[in-house]
């Protein structure tokens, strides 16, 4: 079984503003840098066999002060980005949800399968990262692997993991570079949990 360790990017401007990122390519702020460097000096002497990250910036400059001092590579996994939020990107949470209200609440009740305008849902996000996470669990069946991703992102393997409704995902949102360490197993056929 591989052992991975997901970390969420540091933080950005858009975080603290309360906008949807999505998959805009946000860089990290001052303190999400500084927090990209405490994280690698907190694995510092954490043996990993690969670090992969999602192709957004935000996530790969999480990673790279880790396989800087590792003296590894970053693979790119688009797979991992974070949930598209089509319109929503850039919005504030408040605007989204007076502009979009219907939509949002559709999506309060049924947040695994609704939409938003030119976006994707969250079983698609799951299906994804689901995918990645296997081929680099066959890729490293006993290995440990660093893996930078993106809130949603990581809250789908969480629910994986835990067999969690993937429609309650956005509850199990782990914060900034908090690592969440778990055990995967690649092509588990629980199929994907409803809301």
């Amino acid at each position: 079984m591989t052992r991975l360790c997901l970390v969420r990017h540091g933080q950005t401007d858009w975080n603290l503003e309360g906008r949807y990122q999505g998959q805009s390519d946000v860089p990290l702020n001052e303190n999400g840098l500084a927090q990209a460097r405490q994280l690698a000096e907190q694995l510092n002497g954490q043996h990993f066999d690969a670090i992969y990250s999602s192709d957004l910036r935000r996530a790969r400059q999480t990673a790279e002060p880790m396989a800087k001092m590792l003296g590894m590579t970053v693979n790119i996994e688009p797979r991992l980005r974070e949930i598209n939020q089509g319109e929503w990107e850039g919005v504030l949470v408040e605007d989204i949800k007076a502009r979009y209200a219907k939509l949002w609440s559709q999506r309060t009740v049924d947040p695994a399968s609704v939409r938003p305008p030119g976006g994707e849902t969250v079983g698609e996000v799951a299906a994804r990262v689901y995918a990645a996470l296997d081929e680099i669990a066959r890729l490293f069946p006993a290995g440990d692997v660093l893996v930078v991703s993106h809130g949603l992102s990581i809250a789908t393997a969480i629910c994986r993991l835990n067999k969690i409704p993937i429609g309650q995902a956005y509850t199990v949102i782990p914060e900034n570079v908090k690592p969440v360490w778990m055990d995967w197993q690649a092509d588990q056929r629980i199929g994907l949990p409803k809301a």
